[in-house]
């Protein structure tokens, strides 16, 4: 097995829907991209498996979550922000504004067209 084939730690997460293959499945797009780019930040040494795993665990267990799971990558967003965040790599404010551009971005496109940032009518 290659090094490419290897899977991660976080690949190998117990939680994360999987294939019957055993391959992670997303239930949306965004939801790999945020998975791909938390991988990459471990693996670049921005943060300790474990440190992801207690950051996924505090948003996970917040009051206000949703029992059924169905919040689970607003949860794993929430934490790997707070964890950029922490460690100076993303300002707080910055994300928000961003996030708030994505929503308008999200709500002026015309349905079945893909949602992009020049979308954002206040941009």
């Amino acid at each position: 097995m290659s090094v490419c084939e290897t899977p991660s730690q976080l690949a190998q997460s117990l939680g994360l829907p999987k294939s019957p293959e055993g391959d992670p499945v997303f239930p949306e797009p965004w939801t790999a991209d945020a998975f791909a780019m938390t991988v990459h930040l471990h693996e670049k040494g921005l943060f300790a498996w474990s440190e992801w795993a207690e950051a996924l665990s505090k948003e996970l267990h917040k009051p206000g979550r949703a029992r059924d799971g169905s919040d689970y990558f607003d949860c794993w967003v929430a934490a790997l922000s707070e964890l950029l965040v922490s460690r100076g790599v993303a300002d707080a404010s910055v994300i928000l504004d961003l996030q708030q551009s994505w929503q308008r971005a999200a709500e002026a496109t015309p349905h079945g067209q893909p949602i992009e940032l020049a979308n954002d009518p206040l941009r």
